[in-house]
């Protein structure tokens, strides 16, 4: 079949080598110029593990191609795919400017029958807007094609999207029209051979679903980080009780982990971008204001212990903090809504140094943090490490804000003989507080009881 994608970042790129690789011809669009000369050149814009071979894969097949060229990627297409950025508006809806936009140019530049496929997360009634927009550009030239509209949400982690992809445990898509839904089976059948994972619904339960999913998922995070610090006041360990609760069926053991709260690009912005729709609607979500608020709050968790650590913020203006991990989660160079970011703000204001090691995400936070506090103050507070050793090298103590694998094991003796104030704050509970502990160390985790014998 032949597929254009438009947009080329996380989601894009991802849907359309692996299309590709089950063998339909993929067109792939961005009106970024600079990316399709990056890809053309054999050049990924974004980290994704295996994404890089995949693409080169299917690019040597000729199954894969890039263009920014409009007219090119329409007249290409049985089925168009919308995955360009809905990024939060000024009052935390998703902002539509780029999905009315391609919705706009399909609009302008189809000559044939083709299925309109939004895989951007957006808001119950963005497909009703795009067969709108497309509708009125068509009926603007005179023209009469038949199109249809189908929402199919990405359920993509980042870090393991080619796997999410390639092996989904369900296929959402939302369709009125019998004929689209039975070109989507067609479309997906590569992806369900063991069982079928397609679920039809209306267009709008499709829509909802994606930000449903997303919210349940951010509840689950925020419910342990408040169970954490409850644990902490009465001297329970948040992992046991996480052992416990996940055993039963019901409720299982995924987005159960304590920590300093969600980022990335999708829960943040989802979550307010459904309390928006919800406010407009009259519906009132308590628990996902609630969820909001404990997750803002949790991002706060490790300066707090660093601060009280020392006696006081007015304590922390000249001392080191080593930091490993900057991403929002392993895997990813992704830094939007890092925990890691809201440490180093933190830190930043209290005159405190930071020196930060990532494996993929160091560049991507420097970027920011250049943005938001200029060259002169990033030289004076923050240095790039080239690796978790040099982080440590001339540090008082240690925090960890991305539970990447290389940080699971490190030789505690080396940073009991390298930290100044001998003191690690795991901000993903990765290590055993005793082991930590038994070298001399003073062990901060989340929601965790202070070891025997550590003041």
């Amino acid at each position: 079949m032949k597929i254009t994608v438009i947009g080329t970042g996380y989601v894009g790129l991802v849907s359309g080598a692996c299309f590709a690789d089950v063998g339909n011809t993929v067109l792939c669009l961005d009106v970024d110029e600079r990316k399709i000369a990056m890809l053309d050149a054999g050049r990924l814009p974004i980290f994704e593990p295996g994404l890089d071979a995949l693409v080169a894969r299917n690019r040597a097949a000729g199954r894969m191609r890039f263009t920014a060229n409009y007219d090119e990627a329409v007249a290409h297409a049985d089925v168009i795919f919308l995955c360009v950025g809905t990024p939060p508006d000024e009052e935390g809806g998703a902002d539509l400017t780029h999905v009315l936009s391609a919705a706009r140019s399909i609009g302008q530049c189809m000559q044939r029958p083709a299925i309109l496929v939004n895989k951007s997360t957006a808001p119950v009634g963005t497909a009703d807007q795009v067969k709108s927009v497309v509708a009125g550009e068509l009926g603007m030239r005179g023209v009469s094609i038949d199109f249809s509209v189908v929402s199919n949400p990405e359920f993509l982690k980042e870090g393991a999207a080619i796997e999410d992809f390639m092996r989904p445990d369900r296929i959402v898509v939302g369709s009125d029209n019998p004929q689209a839904t039975k070109i989507m089976r067609h479309l997906y059948a590569p992806f369900s051979r063991n069982h079928e994972k397609l679920v039809e619904m209306d267009v709008r339960s499709a829509e909802l679903t994606k930000y449903g999913a997303n919210a349940m998922l951010a509840t689950r995070i925020s419910f342990m980080n408040e169970l954490a610090n409850l644990a902490e006041s009465l001297g329970a360990d948040i992992e046991q009780v996480r052992r416990g609760i996940g055993s039963d069926p019901r409720i299982g053991p995924d987005f159960l982990y304590a920590g300093v709260g969600y980022g990335g690009s999708c829960f943040p912005k989802d979550v307010r971008a459904l309390l928006k729709t919800s406010d407009d609607h009259g519906q009132h979500l308590r628990i996902l204001n609630a969820i909001e608020a404990v997750n803002a709050s949790q991002k706060n968790i490790l300066f707090k212990k660093i601060a009280e650590f020392f006696d006081g913020i007015d304590r922390l203006a000249g001392k080191t903090v080593a930091l490993w991990g900057l991403s929002f989660k392993p895997n990813t160079d992704d830094v939007r809504g890092a925990p890691s970011l809201a440490l180093i703000r933190k830190l930043f204001a209290a005159n405190c140094r930071v020196q930060a090691y990532d494996p993929v995400a160091a560049g991507a936070a420097q970027r920011v943090l250049l943005r938001e506090h200029g060259e002169a103050r990033c030289q004076e507070l923050y240095k790039v490490a080239d690796s978790a050793a040099a982080a440590v090298e001339g540090a008082d103590v240690l925090a960890i804000a991305t539970e990447w694998k290389e940080f699971r094991s490190p030789d505690f003796g080396f940073l009991a003989a390298t930290l100044r104030h001998r003191a690690i704050f795991d901000g993903r509970n990765l290590y055993d507080p005793e082991l930590v502990a038994s070298f001399g160390l003073n062990y901060h985790g989340i929601g965790r009881p202070v070891p025997v014998g550590q003041q």
